[in-house]
């Protein structure tokens, strides 16, 4: 599957469902769903300019979203008139392309992954549970339930 790094606290954005352009001086022919890499580099300026206090995940893959469309931006007023929907600081109203996304999920383990610049393809490992051993795992959870509730 394709992967994307950002930058937090932009990846975290994305994946919240809070910043739907990501600004890019590059354009792309992709289209579709794709994970989203928070690298360790921060934008701290960025964590103050937006009043996030929080720690959010670095140097892992935290969640995946989907390109329906580019937009190509042709002057600083029209990245200007989007700000609400990609957020960016005014040192990037100088970039050409917006990567329109939708669909964005979180995960709630963050995977440990290293990035690279652009898109890269990512191979996940499955999980390998038989349907045995879960079968067996939701009788034992049954069993304590029905037990531990009761005394």
């Amino acid at each position: 599957m394709k992967c994307l790094s950002i930058s937090q606290p932009f990846a975290n954005l994305i994946v919240s469902g809070m910043k739907t352009i990501e600004l890019r001086s590059w354009n792309t022919n992709f289209r579709g769903e794709f994970l989203i890499h928070s690298p360790l580099k921060v934008r701290l300026n960025d964590y103050k300019r937006l009043k996030i206090s929080k720690k959010l995940a670095t140097g892992a893959i935290i969640g995946k979203a989907e390109i329906y469309d580019v937009k190509k931006y042709n002057s600083k007023l029209e990245i200007k008139i989007d700000y609400k929907k990609h957020l960016a600081s005014k040192e990037f109203f100088d970039i050409r392309y917006g990567f329109l996304l939708k669909n964005t999920k979180s995960f709630r383990i963050p995977i440990p992954y290293k990035g690279k610049p652009g898109f890269f393809d990512v191979k996940l490992p499955k999980n390998k549970i038989k349907k045995s051993e879960l079968r067996i795992d939701i009788m034992d959870e049954e069993y304590r339930y029905q037990w531990i509730g009761r005394h």
